[in-house]
């Protein structure tokens, strides 16, 4: 009988989960969840870029996504369901106890954003990433960061943990271990006793944590309690060896296969990152970038391990052998602002339609929300359509995508953005033009790190929100990039990737590789250069970075 396997794809705003078909990776099954606390701006402060979810959100979406892609599935199906496996946007670390129990599930932590996950976006640990910067540098010993482009961010791990422990001394006090998302929601599925038979995610420790062999693991006590005094001690509660996502984490205990309607003995696989288990769905290829594009991007590049051998690419998220196809060198980059920096400038726009209606009397409160819901719905669609008229041009506007600092290359979570060359006739399409275009800019200067470093790029794959929802963003990519982007056919490839892991946690493919040939759904449709336009985004493309290395002066 067909077997199916389930991927859990844990997003920035909702949960989405997938029943498949592993023989064919037909879908079964569906379902999302918006995370309610999210939704609702609790526990966030976006003026002191801070981002924290509670760990509730994620049990309630565990539950309401997966009971919607079971809803109405025969049991002779839920009975032949073998195997579940999690992807999660990381790094999201969250402060437990030595069961590994998040702080903020305990009452006396129920509303403190300190005890809750701290999602990868949050940047208040930018002090703290530039201390580790420093120190790496400046002791004497190895350089931790060198397998991380070099630069540790305020996105990751230990800043974040660190920054946490000085500002909250109860939290400091409770606090026995962190564990990231993508291992916490295996563990919660297998009942792990303690924290320390957590199997832990070699994706999210080698990019987010600076975890490698060839130091023994995380590093030494020494280096972390010359960082701080206060990390003495934690690496022995923290972990020495990590897994790839081909390994089964554990079996779903019977409470937890009760709640969510399965049967027994469903095996659960080791966690990883959204994007990792995005390219595994997205099928990807050596030296092909798989590029998920959303609220950020995520840019993953694969290599053979005997091809790539002991070279160093500065600059990137990390390069981890097996973080993406076990046997494989991972490596990740990306830009912390993709969809956001449209997100952003559409809020911008509708700050009068949500701050003036209210006091007008010409208008019921119903007529104000669904004039509200209308415009939101429609308006970057229009402005699409809108800047898709004007022409490039290397005399009008220019603008740098850095709303949310930089992620690669060279991490610098202090930068800001700008848009150069307004006049009085500048409106809002060109000005979302421009704002596209630096997006495209941003990604180009990623290809080109990886190609200055040695890596070649052979071709680029997109998936996630943007890719999918919007052409006019894709065409645009495509003419700055200069070669063909391909789009995958999947509208759920993060959820894909995670069940094609499932399936060989479960047993029923050998390898990714075969999971990926069986259940993969292949390309939708490619988009290819604009000959007209590629000479004039060369231009343009040498003055964002001319503008960029003045912006990053100006910070510094």
């Amino acid at each position: 009988m067909d077997k199916y396997v389930i991927g859990l794809d844990y997003g920035t705003d909702s949960v989405r989960a997938l029943l498949v078909n592993a023989s064919d990776g037909s879908e079964a099954g569906s379902g999302v969840y918006y995370y309610e606390r999210w939704k609702n701006n609790l526990y966030c402060d976006p003026s002191m870029n801070m981002f924290r979810q509670h760990p509730l959100d994620y049990i309630e979406g565990l539950e309401k996504s997966i009971g919607q892609a079971l809803s109405g599935i025969p049991s002779s199906v839920r009975q032949n369901i073998t195997g579940i496996s999690v992807d999660t946007t990381g790094s999201t670390p969250v402060a437990v106890d030595e069961l590994g129990v998040p702080l903020s599930l305990k009452p006396e932590f129920a509303g403190n954003p300190n005890a809750m996950f701290i999602l990868w976006k949050d940047h208040t640990a930018v002090g703290e990433a530039t201390e580790i910067n420093e120190l790496v540098r400046n002791w004497g010993g190895t350089d931790f960061t060198r397998y991380e482009g070099g630069v540790y961010s305020s996105e990751w791990f230990w800043a974040k943990l660190l920054h946490v422990l000085r500002e909250d001394s109860q939290v400091r006090a409770a606090a026995w271990s962190w564990l990231e998302h993508c291992d916490w929601i295996p563990a919660l599925l297998t009942g792990a006793g303690s924290v320390l038979q957590i199997k832990r995610s070699r994706c999210a420790a080698g990019h987010k944590a600076m975890w490698h062999p060839e130091w023994g693991g995380l590093p030494p006590e020494e280096f972390l309690v010359r960082l701080d005094p206060l990390l003495g001690g934690l690496r022995e509660r923290l972990y020495t060896d990590t897994w790839t996502s081909d390994v089964a984490a554990g079996t779903i205990t019977a409470e937890w296969a009760g709640r969510l309607g399965l049967p027994g003995g469903v095996r659960v696989g080791v966690g990883a990152f959204d994007a990792h288990l995005g390219a595994v769905g997205g099928e990807i290829k050596p030296y092909y970038m798989s590029k998920v594009m959303g609220t950020s991007t995520c840019d993953m590049v694969i290599a053979p391990a005997d091809e790539f051998g002991d070279k160093l690419v500065g600059g990137i998220c990390g390069q981890v052998d097996g973080s993406i196809i076990p046997g494989m060198v991972g490596l990740e980059a990306g830009q912390s602002a993709f969809g956001d920096v449209y997100a952003w400038f559409r809020s911008l726009l509708l700050w009068p339609l949500n701050n003036l209606p209210d006091r007008s009397p010409l208008i019921s409160g119903r007529q104000r929300q669904e004039l509200r819901d209308e415009i939101e719905g429609n308006l970057l669609s229009e402005l699409s359509a809108a800047a898709a008229s004007l022409q490039p041009s290397v005399s009008g506007l220019l603008a740098i995508d850095w709303l949310n600092g930089r992620r690669t290359p060279d991490a610098n979570q202090m930068l800001k953005g700008a848009i150069t060359g307004l006049s009085l006739g500048t409106d809002a399409p060109a000005i979302f033009r421009a704002l596209v275009e630096a997006t495209a800019f941003g990604a180009r200067a990623i290809v080109d790190r990886f190609i200055s470093e040695g890596v070649r790029i052979d071709g680029v794959v997109a998936l996630g929100g943007v890719a999918r929802k919007s052409d006019f963003v894709m065409q645009i990519v495509t003419d700055v990039l200069n070669m063909p982007v391909s789009l995958v056919r999947s509208e759920q490839t993060c959820a894909l990737g995670s069940a094609m892991a499932a399936s060989v946690v479960a047993g029923l493919h050998k390898s990714f590789l075969e999971a990926q040939k069986a259940m993969g759904g292949g390309i939708e449709k490619e988009y290819l250069p604009r000959p007209e336009f590629v000479p004039v985004y060369n231009e343009l493309y040498q003055k964002y970075l001319k503008l960029s290395s003045d912006i990053e002066e100006l910070h510094n």
